[in-house]
């Protein structure tokens, strides 16, 4: 438990119940001065080190994030999960971690909690003990309180990159394999219909923001997001984000409302942040009505999974499946597919192409998987090379040499940039 310098650490925490106290009932900030007008207001007078420490600590639990501000601030760490008081839990890319940081008790975990949650606008109480919601900053946040969650508040936090990751990057973290910017490159000039698709975690979020950098500066891309967490690094973005129904139950703005309002702002690109419900039906519908190089992300095991989880969403929405295949089969081209290793590495383990079956049924075929070192073509990779339309032409020799001599390795490059 960390503790003010120079206080005892049985004293600390009572000392600074009572600041925060007065500073509640009087409305002042937590500046030095007040402080150390509190401070003898409860008959104690510190030092300045003592003074300017429990102002830092108070307003970091006021207006930050309490013990949890320097493990947000670590720019390594994408993600942090408070199970109990003593079980704080981070990621840093490579799976989770147990640090040091600590809450007093489990109380202060709630009050953190339901602190975050007002700042971000949602109510976070016994009546409604949970809230996902997104802080002023961008990170994510989804809070449990007990009992629903037992023992102690559960508390997430994702935190988004104030910079995307570049292709490049992704590159040289392992996320794409070498010469496989290059497919991507493709795919985005040629204009096709993608999804990314993977389980939580995976990195697909950060794969589109990196994806959607690279799009044209003249085109104009919306995006249509539950939790606003893409920002790619393109001068023309325009961002919607849904919105919870307030108390008296009306407000509710949902992702279906946000695609329908995307299709009349003139999208070059229509970026759907994660088709999770009855938005797939508009999404579908309007990349079967010109708008070309629509994108978004869904949460499946394979992609082979894609078409049965889009059917599923469909359904619930009204769409019977043969007029959902129907739509599928000529809205969507492309399925990249993330997985994330038992080490804690986010890679592309696949691109898939879509077909029809005999019954008329769409499915996924494999086009390229991750080889040894490089894409690895597979059935499916002449029918994504005509799709793209000669874009990667010189990525035709290269991948089907890795299939041939099974060594996945890349041939030799030409200099050209996809």
């Amino acid at each position: 438990m960390r503790t003010l310098p120079g206080l005892d650490p049985a004293d600390g925490p009572e000392l600074l119940d009572g600041v925060r106290r007065w500073l509640a009932e009087s409305g002042a900030e937590p500046t030095p001065a007040r402080v150390a007008q509190a401070l003898r207001e409860q008959g104690r007078v510190l030092g300045d080190a003592e003074v300017l420490g429990a102002a830092a600590r108070l307003r970091s639990e006021l207006v930050g994030s309490g013990p949890l501000e320097p493990l947000l601030a670590d720019p390594s760490v994408t993600d942090v999960l408070v199970s109990a008081p003593d079980r704080v839990w981070v990621d840093r890319g490579g799976g989770l971690e147990l640090t040091r940081v600590t809450f007093p008790d489990a109380a202060a975990v709630r009050r953190l909690a339901q602190r975050l949650a007002a700042v971000a606008g949602r109510r976070l109480d016994d009546a409604r003990p949970w809230a996902d919601a997104r802080l002023p900053d961008g990170t994510r946040l989804h809070a449990v309180l007990p009992p629903v969650a037992v023992g102690c508040t559960c508390l997430s936090l994702r935190v988004v990159r104030p910079r995307a990751f570049t292709l490049d990057e992704l590159v040289a973290a392992g996320t794409v394999p070498p010469d496989g910017d290059r497919v991507l490159r493709a795919l985005l000039r040629a204009r096709l219909s993608f999804l990314i698709s993977g389980g939580t975690g995976s990195g697909k979020t950060t794969l589109l923001s990196a994806l959607l950098g690279l799009v044209g500066a003249g085109e104009r891309i919306v995006l249509a997001e539950d939790s606003a967490e893409l920002r790619p690094d393109h001068p023309h973005v325009v961002r919607l984000e849904t919105r919870p129904a307030n108390q008296e139950g009306a407000g509710l703005v949902t992702l279906e409302d946000l695609v329908r309002q995307a299709l009349r702002m003139r999208p070059d690109r229509l970026v759907v942040g994660e088709v999770r419900g009855p938005e797939v039906v508009h999404l579908l519908a309007a990349l079967n009505t010109g708008h070309e190089g629509g994108c978004g992300t869904v949460h499946a095991n394979a992609a082979a999974d894609v078409p049965a989880r889009l059917e599923a969403l469909g359904t619930a929405a009204g769409l019977d499946r043969a007029a959902l295949h129907s739509q599928l089969a000529a809205a969507l081209s492309v399925v990249l597919h993330l997985v994330r290793d038992r080490t804690g590495r986010r890679r592309i383990a696949e691109v898939h192409v879509l077909e029809r079956d005999p019954t008329g049924l769409v499915r996924t075929v494999p086009a390229l998987r991750w080889g040894v070192g490089a894409f690895v073509a597979e059935r499916g990779w002449e029918r994504l090379r005509a799709l793209l339309r000669g874009e990667a032409a010189s990525l035709g020799q290269e991948v089907g040499n890795g299939r041939r001599d099974g060594s996945g390795g890349s041939g030799e490059r030409d200099g050209r940039d996809g």
